[in-house]
């Protein structure tokens, strides 16, 4: 008996399937055209994220049922496409190649000296920028912030105005606005603030948001930032380094021959010229 079992598990194991694992290896074939292990890598190779977490079996699964459909779908109008069906397929395989070689041209490790000479690069000759930390009271009109700069004259504290009488965000926050630089408050404010003293309180400021009575905390010369802050933004410049490269490789490389035609800019939405 133990023979005969052993026997039969040995048949079992020659006659049971090979298990693929050549991207040549056919699944299928539909109307004469063949579906590979290969095509469906390809396809999930390019699937967005969520669909790359789906366990093996339902992904793979899923993607050959969803190769055949479109095979057969294809099948039938592959021999006789439209003009239009058949410019747009050759601009998508244009754009999927180009792609592909940008794709290359941007990945790949950044190495620690690309990221020095990025960052000295960008930031070498960096100069020192002034920033500010002021604090603001927002008001409707300017008879109130002229009221408020009378009770500060007075000896009035601003934190506890501004909790009061601010109308802006920053109100319950004693109206402090933090610290910030040149180019990121609107100009009027900016050069308010410019104009202040630290500790100085500023005549009523009109911009688009309404009446400011404003203080200037304090004030300091930065540089550029740290090359460990930019270290991530230094290296996706690296790779967009590589890409620009890459694309004017190609195009020096390359015969570009326009012709001597005038064309209506107008033409490029009248598909009725592709029309069979």
């Amino acid at each position: 008996m133990k023979h005969l079992l052993a026997s039969a598990a040995m048949i079992a194991f020659l006659t049971a399937p090979a298990v693929a694992q050549d991207a040549d290896t056919v699944l299928v074939t539909v109307n004469g055209k063949d579906i590979t292990l290969g095509h469906i890598i390809a396809v999930a190779d390019n699937l967005p994220a969520q669909f790359q977490q789906l366990p093996d079996e339902q992904l793979y699964n899923g993607l050959l049922e969803q190769l055949i459909r479109q095979e057969a779908l294809a099948s039938g109008v592959r021999d006789d496409m439209s003009r239009a069906l058949r410019l747009s397929l050759e601009a998508q395989e244009t754009a999927l190649i180009a792609n592909f070689v940008v794709d290359q041209a941007g990945s790949g490790e950044v190495s620690e000296a690309d990221l020095r000479a990025q960052y000295e690069a960008q930031f070498g000759n960096a100069e020192p920028t002034p920033e500010f930390n002021a604090s603001h009271i927002l008001v409707g009109t300017e008879a109130e912030a002229a009221s408020l700069v009378s009770q500060l004259a007075e000896g009035a504290d601003f934190v506890e105005l501004a909790k009061t009488f601010s109308t802006g965000p920053s109100g319950p926050n004693g109206g402090n606005l933090g610290w910030f630089g040149l180019g990121q408050m609107v100009p009027p404010f900016e050069a308010a603030v410019q104009a202040l003293e630290v500790g100085e309180v500023s005549a009523p400021v009109e911009t688009q948001f309404g009446w400011h009575v404003l203080i200037l905390n304090d004030q300091r010369e930065v540089g550029g930032p740290t090359f460990d802050e930019v270290r991530d933004a230094l290296a996706e410049s690296v790779r967009e380094a590589r890409v620009a490269a890459a694309v004017e490789g190609a195009m020096a490389a390359s015969t570009v021959v326009r012709a001597e035609v005038e064309i209506d800019p107008a033409l490029v939405r009248n598909s009725d010229l592709i029309a069979d």
